[in-house]
């Protein structure tokens, strides 16, 4: 076995991160149920554009494409709720497998590569080395946790309070370590899970939703280049699309 690069999970601020400025999750023995947008807030407003675009057979380019006229850090935001609905209900279908408790800590990650769950700031941070079924767990609560944090995450009518918390630091930084981790839960769910969701007809469900949050990602820089190296084989084609796609 060679030597595995640790990757953990401090927050941390991305250059792209700085440009852009629920529910419970599935658990065993838990039913996944998404997070909404309440009706008539800015967040129900930018969630509509994407469903309109895709509903109306529009390009991934354009569904991820920042409306005119409309705030980047917003958008940004709300794919964050959208692309975690994604992936939890996507680990959801694998949530009561008895397959997810033989993996020991350590195990079930992408080639290469050990993700370690960090809790804490400061000199209180502890970081631990867990299975990848369990780190996944741990990533979908955390999201949901800040989401649900209406002093993180406003879903109210006054706008100008929602666009004055998503356009901080603070929520650039926090989007960024949201994106990563939800980066890192695909990789795993590919690296580990993919067979079994192929067994399950969940397979091309698996790569719509990978392909759309990679557009984004891709659309505003907001993975690292290092983060992707785990999954290049899968990346590198799907932003070679991309690419094709914006005529670059």
């Amino acid at each position: 076995v060679g030597r595995h690069s640790l990757h953990t999970d401090a927050a941390s601020t991305t250059a792209a991160a700085t440009i852009i400025m629920a529910t419970k999750p599935p658990s065993h023995g838990g039913t996944f149920q998404p997070l909404r947008h309440r009706s008539g807030t800015l967040r129900d407003r930018l969630h509509g554009y994407t469903k309109q675009t895709l509903g109306a057979g529009g390009s991934l380019n354009d569904a991820v494409a920042l409306p005119p006229g409309e705030s980047c850090a917003g958008w940004v935001a709300v794919h964050a709720i959208d692309f975690y609905n994604d992936v939890s209900t996507i680990w959801a279908v694998m949530a009561e497998d008895p397959y997810l408790d033989s993996f020991r800590p350590g195990e079930g990650f992408p080639s290469g590569v050990e993700y370690r769950w960090s809790e804490g700031t400061g000199r209180d941070a502890t970081t631990v080395s867990v299975s990848a079924p369990v780190y996944i767990e741990k990533v979908l609560q955390w999201i949901a946790d800040q989401i649900n944090d209406e002093t993180k995450f406003p879903d109210d009518d006054d706008e100008a309070e929602a666009l004055r918390v998503f356009q901080t630091p603070q929520f650039a930084a926090l989007c960024g370590q949201i994106f990563r981790r939800l980066f890192r839960v695909y990789g795993i769910i590919y690296s580990s899970f993919f067979g079994t969701l192929e067994a399950l007809q969940m397979a091309p469900h698996l790569n719509t939703c990978f392909k759309h949050f990679m557009f984004f990602c891709t659309e505003f820089g907001l993975l690292p280049e290092r983060e992707m190296e785990p999954l290049e084989v899968l990346v590198k084609p799907i932003r070679k699309q991309y690419h094709l796609a914006k005529g670059k």
